[in-house]
């Protein structure tokens, strides 16, 4: 499928467990002219990842440089690790006609729905789409994080705290789709780029 009118930052955030990695994975397929931005993080890699395609791994010291030079659109630390979004890169896609899905945490939405809303008549402010993500319920998610078989129970625990404070903010969102089913939860976010697009 393709969106050739005005690109779009697609920022979508969600509670862990509620099936954003999935959907997102599915819009990229699903759309020929959507890219995802690469997050820069210290934290090391993980099994099979790839720098370059799953994250950016720098150092701190390559980390915080990069943040003096504002070369961030957005960064926040997680679990003691630094994790950013590198401005040139979402604004060169956006500059060359691509829609650029970001998939973050609500402190990284909030930081670049602020930054948007300051630049209304130019290239992020256009572009500017949040979207949050949402399970049926606390239950719900709960149910998938237990069978995940990923994590402890007091990871699960910290897990269900985060994503009851995360979900307080779905209202700063500028849509929120309900994931209990993962087809018409795609139907619906492809309905919002449709309908962002005009």
């Amino acid at each position: 499928m393709s969106n050739r009118k005005r690109p779009l930052l697609l920022v979508i955030s969600a509670p862990s467990g509620a099936g954003k990695t999935t959907l997102c994975h599915k819009l990229l397929d699903e759309f020929d002219n959507m890219v995802r931005s690469v997050t820069c993080t210290t934290r090391p890699k993980r099994g099979r990842e790839v720098d370059g395609k799953d994250y950016y791994f720098v150092t701190e010291a390559e980390f915080a440089a990069r943040l003096k030079r504002d070369a961030f659109l957005e960064h926040a630390v997680v679990h003691g690790r630094y994790y950013g979004t590198l401005r040139k890169e979402v604004e060169g896609a956006l500059k060359a006609g691509k829609d650029v899905l970001l998939a973050i945490d609500v402190q990284g939405a909030s930081q670049i729905r602020s930054q948007a809303a300051a630049d209304k008549n130019h290239l992020l402010g256009r572009s500017f789409v949040d979207i949050f993500i949402v399970p049926p319920s606390i239950r719900v998610l709960e149910e998938r994080l237990t069978g995940r078989n990923e994590d402890s129970e007091d990871e699960i625990k910290r897990r269900l705290a985060v994503a009851k404070k995360e979900m307080k903010c779905a209202g700063d969102y500028m849509h929120c789709v309900v994931n209990d089913d993962l087809d018409k939860a795609l139907d619906e976010l492809k309905a919002v780029i449709a309908a962002e697009k005009g």
